[in-house]
This record gives C-alpha cells, sequence and structure tokens, in this order.
C-alpha cells in the first residue's frame, strides 16, 4: 500500500520542481514575502506584495501559493499601472475569506482583478466561507448582501484553469466588461439553497469561453448578463442549481443586448431549470440574438426548455407591463432527457415583441410520471420544428 502513496509523492514533488525549474520569468512566492499558511493570519499585505512586484517586472512572472490554507480579506489587485501582460498565478494552496460574514459586509467583492491584461490563474482553490450568511438570509434577518469571490473587471487576455472555488457568500465568479477570457477545469460547488450563489456570470464581455467544468450551487450555474457577445460554453455539469440563463435582461431601457452564445455538450441534473432566456416585464432597448443551444442532456430538470419574458419578482415595478426585449434566431438541436414537470418546453414570450426563428430540431424529453405525457406551451412565439420531436411541438 505504502509503494503508490511513495510513487505518487514523488511525481508529485518532480512535477512541482519542473515547474519552478523550468519557469524562465520572475517568481515571487507569498510565504517568502510574509504569508503564514494556516488560515488563522492575514495574509492579504504578503498577496498584495507579490502582486506589486509582478506588476514591476519587465518579463513573465510568475506568483506561487505553496500547499496550506491562506486567509485574505478583501483585496483588489489593480493592473492599471502593471508593466507586465503576462503574470501567472499558480495556487497549491487555499485561499480563505473571513469566516465573520460581517468582516466583508456588503462590500460586493473578495478578490478582484481590474483593468488587467495577461493574467493566468492555476489550480487552487477560494473557500468564501459564506455558510453562516447563508444562515442569516433564511432566517429572515438583517444581513450584510455579502461578497462576490472572484472577479475579473474591465480586463483582457485572461486565463482560468484548475480553480476551484467553494461556499461563495454571492457569485462564484464574476467577468465584467472584459475581452478574451478563456476558463477550463473550473469546479464550483455550495448548497443547492444557497441564496443568490450564480456559479459564473458574464457580462458587458466578449470571446469568453467556459469549458470542462463542473456547477454545483444554490443559483444559477452559469448567468449571462446584458452587453455580452461570443460566448462559448461546452463540456458542462451543472446541478444542483437553476440552470444555464441568459438574463434577467431588460431591467433598464436602454440596455445592450446578448448575441453569439453557444451552448453545447452540457449536462443538468436535478435543476430548476435547463436553457433559459429570462427578461423582465417592462419596456426596453434590450435583445437576444443569435442563440444555439445543442447536444444538453436533461436529468429531472423542472423546466428544460424555458423563455419566460414576463419576470417580475415579488410584482415590484412591472405590473400591468411587457417585455421590450426582443428575442430572436434562437435553436435548440439534440435536447434529450427528462422533465420534473409536465411542460418540457414552455416559450412565453412577450405579446408586444414576439420570439422569432425559433428552431426546435431532434429534442426528446419526457416526463418523469408514467401516467402522463410531457407537452409543450408557447405563447406569442414563431418558428420551426425539424425532425423527431417530442413532445409535440406548439410552434
Amino acid at each position: 500500500m505504502l509503494k503508490p502513496i511513495i510513487a505518487f509523492l514523488i511525481v508529485s514533488i518532480l512535477s512541482l520542481v519542473f515547474f519552478h525549474s523550468s519557469y524562465a520569468g520572475s517568481s515571487y512566492n507569498v510565504v517568502s514575502l510574509g504569508a503564514k499558511a494556516g488560515g488563522e493570519t492575514d495574509t492579504t499585505q504578503a498577496f498584495l506584495k507579490a502582486w506589486a512586484r509582478a506588476c514591476a517586472s519587465v518579463g513573465s512572472a510568475m506568483i506561487y501559493v505553496p500547499p496550506g490554507k491562506y486567509l485574505l480579506n478583501r483585496s483588489v489587485f489593480d493592473g492599471k499601472d502593471c508593466r507586465n501582460n503576462d503574470i501567472k498565478i499558480r495556487i497549491d494552496g487555499t485561499l480563505m475569506a473571513p469566516s465573520d460574514y460581517r468582516v466583508l459586509g456588503s462590500s460586493d467583492y473578495w478578490l478582484r482583478f481590474q483593468d488587467v491584461n495577461g493574467v493566468s490563474i492555476y489550480g487552487g482553490t477560494l473557500d468564501g466561507q459564506g455558510s453562516s450568511l447563508w444562515d442569516c438570509k433564511t432566517s429572515g434577518k438583517s444581513c450584510p448582501t455579502g461578497a462576490k469571490s472572484l472577479t475579473f473587471e474591465s480586463s483582457k487576455n485572461i486565463v482560468i484553469n484548475g480553480l476551484s472555488s467553494i461556499n461563495s457568500q454571492l457569485f462564484h465568479i464574476v467577468i465584467d466588461n472584459c475581452r478574451n477570457v478563456n476558463m477550463r477545469g473550473v469546479k464550483i460547488a455550495a448548497s443547492g439553497d444557497s441564496p443568490n450563489t450564480d456559479g459564473i456570470h458574464v457580462e458587458s464581455s466578449m470571446g469568453v469561453t467556459i469549458l470542462s467544468s463542473s456547477i454545483k450551487t444554490g443559483d444559477d450555474s452559469i448567468s449571462i448578463g446584458p452587453a455580452t457577445t461570443n460566448l462559448w460554453i461546452q463540456n458542462v455539469e451543472c446541478g444542483p442549481g437553476h440552470g444555464i440563463s441568459i438574463g434577467s435582461l431588460g431591467k433598464s431601457f436602454n440596455e445592450v443586448g446578448v448575441q453569439n452564445v453557444t451552448v453545447k455538450t452540457v449536462t443538468l441534473s436535478g435543476t430548476d431549470n435547463g436553457l433559459r432566456i429570462k427578461t423582465w416585464a417592462r419596456p426596453s432597448n434590450a435583445f437576444v440574438k443569435g442563440v444555439l443551444f445543442e447536444d444538453a442532456i436533461m436529468n429531472n430538470v423542472k423546466n428544460p426548455i424555458i423563455i419566460d419574458q414576463n419576470y417580475c419578482p415579488r410584482q415590484k415595478n412591472c405590473p400591468n407591463q411587457v417585455s421590450g426585449v426582443k428575442i430572436s434566431q434562437v435553436a435548440y438541436k439534440n435536447i434529450r432527457g427528462t422533465s420534473a414537470t409536465q411542460i418540457a418546453v414552455k416559450f412565453d414570450c412577450s405579446p408586444k415583441n414576439p420570439c422569432t426563428a425559433i428552431t426546435v430540431e431532434d429534442v426528446k424529453l419526457t416526463y418523469n410520471n408514467a401516467n402522463q405525457a410531457a407537452k409543450s406551451s408557447c405563447t406569442n412565439v414563431g418558428g420551426k420544428v425539424s425532425g423527431l420531436v417530442q413532445p409535440t411541438s406548439c410552434l
């Protein structure tokens, strides 16, 4: 039994040695700069010092986080004055948010990168320690809103590879106003009843790719906000959570739309929704155009395919209004599996701006009730059907 363990340790050590010895740029170890493992001592200054030195490097630089737990407070990694556009952050340990949610309070973010270019994060775990804040919120007490775990804002040429995010207070990963972002092998986990813990949120961004990832959380697995274009999602497993959602959109009147979104080869298990487009029932100039949902598997999903243009939470700021968001050129191809509700396909579109050019091709969804068949529901929608479609389409 000891031989395989020893062999594994040798391989791990050699890999680590090779990684560092083969790295040609400058390297900054946060422990060498004062960080103490254990999760009890605030290491924020050591991380910020490593960031400052990496930014000041002329050539490529690496920030290295050794194995162990490191407590960090609210931190901003600002690239405005960076001389470097090739900074790699290798994390072999766990970064921990303060366990007392009052420390981050309503600060909105925990770790934020802003105005950076060419930052890559490899490995590691972010632990938002959000469970006590979730309990506060679900108890009905007055609580702070909390903090998103990792935010990239106004940045470009970003790589996030092999990162895990657990127990975030709010959203786990946010991509806001960014260009050319590649995420691969991301693992996200939070309780299925944790409020507002979206897995990955993308908005006002172009050229974002999310590949080969697993998302288990209490809100949207992936949420897609206004002004998102050229988004590619593939080989992603979701559940629990609220599924993959474009929206909600149209909360404001002058809002930029969503265009060119591809979601392929995804599996959703036990989620509240599968593939969803959601808009507020209020006037707006927003739109959704050029969306492909293809090769998706649904396992006991409540709303496998849904367009909801009558979103009006708590019936405030939108009663008796209709959505101005124009939805067109949306295709559903090869969607299969089981629905937890009888209405497996629901297109509830705006009476003012009906959904147009909706395509349903080779869809087979069955209801998890042997005595009843799955159904489709259509309101204010036009499109076409091809191939084998079950339940019978109402287009």
